[in-house]
């Protein structure tokens, strides 16, 4: 699914978040927002997923605006894995999961033999299928955050949204999580804090500051010793392994002498 997104505007009161920021997304890219704390990434991302409504500017979802959407048919196009908490849902994870399926029901339809199968289906490509009948509210961070992301895959959208999903989680988790979105056959936007993360996994960055879209290109071009210092206001080199992948190297204030 394509996604297009021309001069969107939020303001809260006096406050601009985001200004006339412009975003073109194709179809199956891999896409990640970066920037520090504050730049707008969750905010543009809430409009695109509808919890937010911009100020001015356009969405697109494959060339027809998103306010031309109804919600629930929106809601077949884009699914979202937010941030993580530690949910406190007196939920089965087969109900959990099975939530997903409600943009494809009518009011007071019961779940068929067809969604209980997407549920399993989208249980076993998390690698969370023997967890079915445990309670949500039992599960690990890491694990409750496997069980959003196949709630998120039995809506069936072509895009999927990731508002920072890794926050909270330790690496074995983080990485988990991006392996599987990874080797999904969709177009996935992503705000990522982690420019390591941004790294291994992305097609395309945009890069965020103070709500604008500064730059944008493959990680090798956004992520430049010269553009993490002017972004993040930080010290650090960047390497490419002998398989050509790229990492990030900080370099803290308290490693006297340290130069890059």
């Amino acid at each position: 699914m394509k996604i297009d997104v021309e001069q969107l505007c939020v303001q809260f009161g006096d406050t601009k978040i985001l200004k006339g920021v412009d975003l073109n997304i194709g179809d199956r890219e891999f896409i990640g927002i970066i920037g520090p704390n504050g730049s707008g990434k969750s905010t543009l991302l809430k409009c695109i997923y509808r919890v937010l409504e911009p100020n001015a500017g356009l969405i697109e979802l494959d060339g027809k605006k998103l306010k031309d959407y109804a919600v629930k048919e929106s809601a077949k196009k884009v699914a979202v894995v937010a941030q993580h908490n530690y949910y406190n849902f007196e939920f089965s994870v087969q109900e959990v999961v099975m939530m997903g399926r409600a943009p494809h029901k009518r009011t007071l339809e019961r779940d068929n033999a067809e969604d209980y199968r997407l549920v399993h289906e989208a249980l076993k490509k998390v690698n969370m299928e023997d967890f079915e009948n445990r309670s949500f509210s039992t599960l690990s961070g890491g694990e409750q955050q496997r069980i959003i992301l196949a709630r998120a895959l039995t809506q069936q959208t072509p895009c999927l949204i990731l508002d920072e999903p890794t926050n909270h989680l330790d690496i074995k988790y983080q990485l988990q999580l991006m392996d599987i979105v990874k080797s999904l056959d969709l177009t996935v936007i992503s705000a990522i804090h982690d420019l390591n993360i941004a790294a291994m996994y992305c097609d395309r960055l945009f890069v965020m500051k103070d709500g604008h879209i500064v730059g944008f290109g493959t990680p090798e071009e956004m992520l430049t010793q010269k553009r993490i210092k002017e972004i993040y206001e930080v010290d650090a080199e960047v390497i490419k392994d002998s398989q050509g992948h790229l990492h990030i190297l900080y370099f803290p204030a308290h490693w006297a002498g340290a130069s890059v």
